[in-house]
């Protein structure tokens, strides 16, 4: 009898800690960030490729899995992206990358810091573009430019 019940008494913790009920913050952790990274998905995936009619979703540009976020503090989160250009010399990467941080700078609900990057082996001028996407000054400046604005304005745009 008692090793029936020691047998369920682990049986039972084990299914408490893996639906979260255990620990109340440790467990719910995982599912905080991926609610979160999923929220940030939600926004990028429909901006438009500055070139074609597609989105960045449909063109594989941005999926799922290229969106982390990380708590750094109590309601601070780092969400990093990494989104892989249609080809290895895309011209328009950068402005893709503007696109990305415009966006989540303006619609993202909670406190952010923002690493947005071109995945590892997909352009071939990816540590610089990396540089200038995640530079605020160049930022700034690119955003001055009333054509570079209207254009990043035209993406970003939600679908009615």
């Amino acid at each position: 009898m008692e090793r029936v019940s020691g047998l369920l008494s682990w049986t039972l913790s084990r299914v408490l800690w893996l639906s979260g009920l255990s620990e109340p913050g440790a467990a719910r952790q995982p599912r905080i960030m991926e609610e979160k990274a999923l929220e940030v998905y939600d926004l990028i995936r429909t901006i438009r490729d500055p070139e074609k009619p597609n989105t960045l979703e449909e063109l594989e540009v941005v999926t799922e899995s290229c969106v982390e976020v990380q708590e750094r503090d109590e309601e601070d989160y780092l969400v990093i992206i990494r989104f892989t250009p249609t080809v290895p010399h895309c011209s328009l990467a950068t402005l893709i990358g503007l696109c990305l941080r415009v966006k989540l700078q303006r619609c993202l609900p909670f406190k952010h810091k923002l690493e947005i990057y071109i995945s590892e082996g997909t352009h071939s001028t990816e540590e610089d573009i990396n540089k200038q996407i995640n530079d605020k000054e160049r930022v700034a400046a690119a955003m001055e430019n009333p054509n570079l604005r209207e254009i990043v304005e035209q993406c970003v745009l939600e679908p009615d």
